[in-house]
């Protein structure tokens, strides 16, 4: 990551559209370190004003996606992300032109490093990480496994000692058999253990963080179009 960042040739301007309880995006991009890639971000505050992922909550972002671009229209954007897994493999209005989510990022990295089979952990309810995981199938990922903690909400709470107890549950069947394990969410703070996992099952850890990153920084070459 941080080469392909070194090797743009002038400063890649992303934009970011932020659920607006969200605080866990900005963390974890500022501490990759990326000296050539900007990240400008817009709150998305959802008509219902709710937090909690349901159905209200997506279409909200949806909603107010446009506005939220509107005052990002002075930037030379390279590229726009919605900020919100969920949000892009769940109903709702379309999203402007041009406009991808995290769930696109997680795709095209996963496509990106040739990634076939995948075990899957999430932060969500059960009935949004099954839709998850068929929203992945439909793509051409398989799932070999997936775990949750359940919750629709609060997601910055989370701790690590959670998110690495989570992963364990996982069958050691599956974490053999997959090429890469995906921390699917932007609201949950992962980059303080992707190291420990992948020296733990000894493959590549990648989060929708880091996937909205890698998204950003390959944008100057046009691998966003």
């Amino acid at each position: 990551m941080a080469a392909l960042d070194a090797a743009a040739g002038r400063p890649t301007r992303a934009g970011l559209l932020l659920p607006w309880a969200n605080v866990a995006v900005e963390t974890e991009l500022s501490r990759l370190g990326l000296r050539h890639t900007v990240f400008h971000h817009a709150r998305l505050v959802p008509a219902s004003r709710t937090t909690a992922i349901d159905d209200s909550f997506w279409l909200g972002l949806r909603e107010v996606s446009g506005h939220a671009l509107d005052s990002l229209s002075h930037v030379p954007l390279d590229v726009v992300m919605l900020a919100c897994t969920s949000a892009g493999f769940t109903a709702g209005p379309p999203l402007p032109d041009g406009v991808l989510t995290a769930f696109d990022a997680l795709l095209r990295a996963l496509a990106e490093a040739a990634v076939a089979r995948v075990v899957l952990v999430t932060p969500y309810p059960a009935p949004v990480t099954e839709a998850e995981a068929a929203a992945l199938t439909e793509a051409g990922v398989e799932v070999l496994a997936h775990a949750s903690l359940g919750l629709s909400d609060d997601y910055p709470a989370i701790s690590p000692d959670q998110i690495v107890s989570l992963v364990g549950q996982l069958p050691q069947q599956a974490h053999r058999a997959a090429d890469a394990l995906v921390l699917s969410c932007t609201g949950w703070h992962t980059l303080s253990v992707i190291a420990e996992l992948e020296h733990r099952f000894g493959k590549p850890v990648l989060s929708s963080n880091l996937a909205m990153a890698l998204l950003a920084i390959r944008a100057h070459a046009g691998a966003c179009a």
